[in-house]
């Protein structure tokens, strides 16, 4: 007798089994998709390029990947602090993390974002400060670029001691660092003490004096550093071109030498606190050691950032008979060896 009907029951079994393989398979792909996507999504940037805003976040010493995490989600930088949790673990960058301020973007990805902290691209600043600036004048931009507290700016230029040199000479008081701050372009890290600032500055203008040989060549000229970077200054604040500097300098040698009054209009804006168009008698009476008009000689000190054109000029004065200059209109001066000529000069230029 046959048994016919066993062989199709153990077909049916195979056949079941396939199925719930295909669909185990099917389900593990599915699930292994949707959690692709899932991460995908999560590590994506918080924003289009077009809507990207730029925000500067603080990430502490020793932070975890989940403190990091929280801190960005709070900010609005990444979708998630689980998944930027998760993929640091996975990529085994939980622990290379670097503390500081970064200026991150919110267009970029989770990844990207880590990277960016792995690397310490830490947040920089970049800021220009010009010739010619005074030390108020520094302080006040570097508050507006939100890189300093103006208090603590002022008490460090004021009396921290720094061991450079060319300061020992330097007046004390909040001028004391007056011409010594070098205008450049600085990248600074946000977060950079108002001290590291200063420093900063003082080393670039260092560098400078090292390069230039100054302190040889103003003594060569019978000047100390002080009185060389003080007469730069001066020139910083009255010349517009530069092949005019060395001309401005060899006047205020040839007044020096007879002893005649120096009478340069920047220092009574120096003396008075402000740079006003134009200077009236009564200004010219200001009580002040900075006014050159009734006081003989150099001024105590620098009255602005002199650039390198000012510095050289100052030790290099061009050999002239020149005693008087005057404005023109076109920002160039009209030189003068009399007063007479002087005179002539400015009814012809300052009318």
């Amino acid at each position: 007798m046959r048994f016919s009907g066993s062989k199709p029951k153990n077909k049916s079994k195979a056949n079941k089994a396939a199925v719930l393989y295909r669909y185990a398979v099917l389900s593990l792909a599915g699930a292994f998709c949707l959690a692709f996507f899932f991460v995908y999504v999560m590590l994506s940037p918080v924003s289009s390029k077009n809507g990207s805003k730029e925000i500067v976040v603080a990430i502490p010493q020793q932070a975890t990947a989940g403190t990091v995490g929280d801190i960005l989600k709070k900010e609005g930088l990444v979708r998630s602090s689980l998944a930027f949790r998760l993929y640091t673990r996975w990529k085994n960058m939980d622990s290379r993390i670097k503390a500081g301020q970064y200026r991150l973007r919110s267009e970029l990805s989770t990844p990207q974002i880590i990277a960016e902290m792995v690397d310490g691209r830490l947040a920089v600043q970049s800021i220009t400060i010009p010739e010619g600036f005074n030390t108020t004048q520094v302080a006040d931009l570097l508050v507006t670029q939100g890189l300093v507290d103006r208090e603590k700016f002022i008490s460090v230029v004021a009396g921290q001691e720094f061991s450079y040199s060319f300061l020992s000479s330097a007046p004390a008081g909040e001028k004391r660092l007056e011409g010594y701050l070098f205008p450049d372009t600085y990248y600074f890290s946000i977060g950079d003490s108002e001290s590291a600032i200063v420093a900063t500055m003082l080393n670039r203008f260092q560098r400078e004096m090292e390069e230039l040989g100054f302190a040889a060549l103003a003594e060569k000229n019978g000047m100390t550093l002080h009185q060389a970077v003080t007469i730069a200054s001066l020139v910083e604040r009255e010349a517009m071109a530069d092949e005019e500097r060395p001309l401005i300098t060899g006047v205020i040698y040839n007044r020096l030498k007879i002893s005649m009054p120096l009478q340069i209009d920047a220092t009574i804006q120096y003396a008075l606190g402000e740079n006003k168009p134009v200077i009236y008698y009564k200004d010219l009476e200001v009580d002040s050691p900075y006014n050159t008009y009734k006081h003989y000689g150099l001024p105590p000190g620098p009255i602005a950032m002199p650039g390198r054109p000012s510095l050289l000029a100052a030790v290099h004065p061009a050999d002239t008979d020149y005693l008087y200059y005057v404005a023109k209109p076109d920002g160039y001066h009209a030189f003068a060896t009399t007063l007479a000529q002087h005179n002539v000069n400015k009814e012809m230029y300052q009318r």
